[in-house]
């Protein structure tokens, strides 16, 4: 069922890799002989040699995380406004299922060509999308709106990934990604907020239209970086371009909206569909993911389908929230917002944390901490939703699940990069991100469905479907430890 002209997806050594970039080649640096250029130590992301390529990827996942957080603090006014209630879920599904075709693309342009063609495309594709979403009037276009710029919003994802390991040495990659959480930080803390003001104040079309501004910049800032490394991070012609592996893309796409739609028909039609529609996820995906991710196979695969099942758990609940507080506790949309805060400055704080340990806490204990941690937390929600306790217990407890999800997450990057030879690093990063977006996608439909069918319990349903996926987790985690050589 793979594409025969895959690249090894598999490999734990990184054959023929050039390794990461001389820092003195990156900075421009040259000892003004005939020598070879001076050592430069690695320093941090901020370091000179690093500095304004690392500034501009991280705006980059400052521009989505904003988007992300805001997106998910409107959502009820934009459902009220456009009279979406009905599509609600579907409105967090489709770009999440979008971004499972932009991700393989981008992944095999990436191998194929670098990360700096897909990288510009992406910019401009997601600035598209903006413009479809927030000039939207019914709920239909701002879906379609949503759908292009999910593919472009998670395009992107896979060339910062491959340039993180191309540019930097191995040993500071987990501090970029690190780096990438706190990018988090600031749209956690007034993201949430500001988009309830505008949404209050002026209109949620705003949130969108107000973003555009900001993105082209964000891109251009690492087009002079990347030149000055483009013989580091150019790809590799003789990775063909697979049209197969798009149509599987679209094919699993299309079956995880199916998923998402399901609940929009009358029972029991609507679990055939669902369980079609599964089915129909399972084996289109196989060709996009590492082989033996569905079985959870040690090391690469099963640190692919660790990040699917903690994404589900997570984000499945995220959306969620602030609805919680805005039927059952009667919050405005500014202050049901800020519970999306805490969470962010956790994961912040713990992926940094993280990155200072480096090689003192291995990357499977780190995920069988943060997936332990998830589990209490995401039970901890589901009691306030099931017996209507005080808003302030699921705050705490959200808060207590981004740390746990900033203590692992980076570790998911890190590994999958150690892991992949150079010519896979575009189809394995690709891999890592669909994951999350299948994962979410899928987590989000089934509490749809679970919602639509149990009657009472409010939003209880919706977490404890959740606390479950969560569970799974932990009984995976031990399998991120790779296989030992030999």
């Amino acid at each position: 069922m793979s594409d025969s002209t895959s690249p090894d997806r598999t490999s734990s050594v990184p054959v023929d890799a050039p390794g990461p970039i001389d820092a003195a080649a990156l900075a421009g640096a040259s000892d003004g002989g005939e020598g070879t250029a001076p050592r430069v130590s690695a320093g941090g992301p901020l370091a000179k040699p690093y500095r304004w390529l690392s500034i501009g990827m991280f705006a980059l996942i400052f521009l989505a995380a904003f988007e992300a957080m805001a997106v998910t603090t409107i959502m009820p006014l934009v459902a009220r406004d456009l009279d979406g209630e009905a599509l609600y879920a579907l409105a967090f599904a489709v770009p999440l299922a979008a971004g499972i075709i932009g991700m393989v693309i981008a992944g095999n342009w990436t191998d194929r060509n670098g990360p700096l063609p897909s990288l510009l495309t992406s910019g401009i594709l997601f600035v598209v999308g903006l413009v479809i979403a927030g000039t939207a009037t019914d709920m239909v276009v701002f879906i379609v709106g949503r759908f292009v710029h999910g593919i472009a919003g998670a395009a992107v994802i896979v060339p910062l990934y491959v340039i993180v390991g191309r540019v930097y040495p191995e040993a500071i990659r987990a501090r970029v990604f690190a780096g990438f959480a706190a990018a988090w930080v600031i749209p956690s803390i007034i993201g949430p907020a500001l988009a309830g003001v505008v949404a209050e104040q002026a209109s949620w079309h705003w949130v969108f239209l107000g973003v555009i501004g900001i993105v082209l910049p964000a891109t251009a800032m690492l087009l002079p970086p990347l030149l000055r490394a483009r013989d580091k991070v150019q790809g590799d012609p003789s990775v063909v371009w697979s049209p197969s592996r798009v149509g599987w893309a679209v094919l699993t796409a299309a079956a995880a909206l199916g998923v998402s739609l399901a609940k929009e028909f009358d029972s029991p039609l609507r679990w055939i569909v669902a369980v079609l529609s599964v089915v129909v996820v399972v084996v289109a995906v196989r060709p996009l993911l590492p082989a033996g991710t569905l079985r959870a196979a040690r090391g690469l695969p099963a640190t692919v389908l660790m990040r699917l099942v903690v994404a589900g758990a997570f984000f499945g609940s995220e959306i969620y929230l602030p609805y919680l507080f805005i039927e059952d506790y009667d919050f405005e949309p500014s202050l049901a917002g800020a519970v999306l805060t805490g969470a962010g400055v956790s994961w912040a704080a713990a992926s940094w944390l993280q990155g200072r340990l480096g090689d003192r806490i291995s990357n499977v204990r780190a995920v069988v901490i943060g997936s332990t941690l998830l589990v209490v937390a995401l039970a901890v929600v589901l009691g306030v939703a099931a017996l209507h306790l005080h808003p302030a217990i699921a705050f705490v407890a959200w808060t207590l699940a981004g740390g746990a999800m900033g203590f692992m997450y980076p570790r998911f990057s890190v590994a999958v990069l150690s892991l992949s030879p150079v010519s896979a690093q575009g189809f394995n990063s690709a891999a890592l991100s669909i994951a999350e977006s299948l994962g979410a996608s899928i987590a989000l439909a089934i509490t749809a469905l679970v919602s639509s069918a149990v009657v009472w319990g409010g939003f209880a349903p919706d977490f404890a479907v959740a606390l479950a996926i969560a569970v799974v987790a932990v009984l995976l985690a031990a399998r991120v430890r790779p296989v030992a050589a030999g």
